[in-house]
């Protein structure tokens, strides 16, 4: 058997990639995991060009807002989460093939017990302004997003950080309130930036960072520019002397500029004219599978969202598999209600819910109503194809004696305006690393992010015990549990699963598409290169 003392040595030789540590901190009796604990697969052409420095690379996204700001606490979409990889930095990142590696992590272990992790911080790196990374910089970072008061999205995935303590200057070591064997995944978010530490807490408003490439403007809902870190430690990444990322939220004025060559690659193809884009000879349509799931969420605390009734008359009110097809045109599949996707360890493969009428009839007269009238907000801000979608859920529920008002909300200021704040919406969200990782930022009780304002107890209480549970059995046993309750009592009609359908000019080169986060993991500006 392998020893606690092997696993140690093991994680202090080098870069050690989560699937690595995870099969033998299980050997060990430590973790019993398994070694695909982490496993998400990757999909997408690989390409055969040599990667080239240089040029000017501009990307259009679909996102972005005039509220958008430098406070990584404050990333809501694509567009600053892309801004965000390429002027920063984190601990830990996941690679293409879906492996956890150290980024500003050279390595780390853990406690026998996985309830104290000790983090070795690479040495020789500096910030954009000169100044050297030091363990104190990765304390105020962490601390950015901890405490009572704290407003960041990844308050939740924190919480379970009792403490944080540094020996010397390049070790930092998290104390956590119970085991937990899926930490270091959790510094890979792209909330948890490494940022210079000031003045008690972090400098986020300058941009400085020790990422490939320097800030150079940011205009919220407009663009923003960078340049290359001619600093920059990683030899082999940021091949660009210039990125900028332009928001453009329509998708035919996002298809038109790549097809007319003033951008050089964009995200979420409008999925209805896919087909002329793989017809153009100047252009690479890329489609990777993924657990990126589109829902609506219902806020449980509000009428009529609060009778579990009215969500389960919803949730047997839509027809799935004509969505996947009308509005998705096949690049997805159906949802079942909760998040919880099969790229994920401990997926549970509950009973698939189908549209029926009937049913959902049966559900409203449970709830004391013959015929329901709900508003249903949306806007082309949640993904290309979102108001068709709430339009074709308007046309399944009707026949449920069910009448959704579809209220179409601007794309500018949605997610500060509408996303949790009516009672019913759309939303969309990437996949996590792991079950926990995912369920504290949407479904625990206090989660910044619990847009269905949903409070189960006993969900909240298998939440910590999975969390620090090391045997594998029982981990399963409680993760479908957790699916099941939010299958059956929460209070997202959740519909399908999403692939990423990107496009780019043919002098665009780039390897394996990564499918934990749209556009390569968000880390497109890092990855791809001009052919030569």
């Amino acid at each position: 058997m392998t020893s606690s003392k092997h696993l140690d040595r093991q994680a202090r030789s080098g870069l050690m990639s989560r699937r690595g540590f995870l099969k033998t901190a299980a050997a060990a009796g430590i973790v019993t995991a398994g070694a695909g604990a982490f496993a998400m697969p990757a999909f997408g052409a690989d390409s055969t060009s040599t990667p080239k420095r240089g040029g000017h690379f501009r990307l259009g996204l679909s996102r972005g807002s005039t509220t958008d700001g430098l406070d990584p606490a404050k990333y809501a979409d694509v567009f600053m989460q892309s801004v965000g990889f390429a002027i920063h930095n984190y601990l830990t990142e996941l690679t293409e093939d879906g492996e956890l590696v150290g980024e500003l992590a050279e390595s780390w272990e853990p406690a026998p017990d996985a309830s104290r992790w000790v983090f070795r911080i690479r040495k020789g790196v500096t910030f954009h302004d000169g100044k050297p990374l030091t363990a104190a910089d990765v304390v105020a970072s962490f601390n950015h997003h901890r405490g009572e008061q704290s407003q960041s999205a990844a308050k939740g995935i924190v919480d379970p950080i009792e403490s944080i303590e540094t020996d010397g200057s390049h070790t930092v070591i998290f104390n956590l309130t119970a085991p937990n064997a899926d930490f270091p995944a959790v510094t890979s978010d792209y909330h948890m930036a490494i940022l210079p530490a000031k003045d008690g807490g972090v400098d986020y408003e300058s941009g400085n960072g020790c990422g490939g490439y320097v800030l150079e403007r940011l205009e919220p809902g407009v663009e923003a520019v960078v340049t290359r870190n001619p600093s920059y430690w990683k030899t082999d990444r940021a091949w660009f002397d210039k990125v900028t990322f332009l928001a453009i939220t329509d998708a035919a004025a996002r298809t038109n500029a790549l097809r007319t060559g003033q951008i050089d690659a964009m995200d979420r193809v409008d999925l209805k004219t896919v087909n002329l884009l793989k017809m153009d000879p100047n252009l690479t349509v890329n489609s990777v599978d993924s657990d990126q799931i589109y829902y609506f969420p219902m806020n449980t605390q509000a009428a009529p969202f609060n009778d579990n009734n009215v969500r389960l008359a919803l949730k047997h009110a839509i027809d799935r598999e004509d969505l996947v097809t009308r509005v998705l045109k096949g690049y997805g599949r159906v949802g079942n209600d909760h998040p919880i996707g099969g790229s994920y360890r401990y997926f549970a493969d509950l009973p698939q819910r189908h549209y029926d009428p009937d049913k959902a009839r049966h559900y409203l007269k449970k709830a004391g109503h013959d015929s329901l009238s709900v508003d249903l907000s949306t806007s082309s801000a949640v993904f290309t194809g979102a108001v068709d979608a709430a339009v074709l859920f308007k046309e399944h529920a009707a026949k449920a004696g069910i009448n959704i008002n579809v209220r179409r909300e601007p794309a500018d200021g949605y997610w500060d305006n509408v996303w949790m704040k009516r009672p019913w919406s759309m939303s969309y969200s990437s996949p996590r690393v792991t079950e926990d990782w995912f369920f504290s930022q949407y479904y625990s009780a206090d989660a910044a992010w619990n847009d269905t304002n949903w409070q189960n107890e006993r969900f909240n209480t298998l939440l910590v015990q999975a969390r620090a549970e090391l045997d594998s059995d029982k981990r399963a046993q409680m993760y479908a549990e957790m699916q099941r309750l939010i299958h059956d009592q929460g209070g997202a009609v959740a519909p399908a699963f999403s692939a990423y359908v990107s496009a780019a000019r043919n002098n665009v080169g780039h390897g394996k598409i990564a499918v934990n986060r749209d556009m390569d993991g968000n880390r497109i500006a890092e990855r791809w290169w001009f052919k030569g």
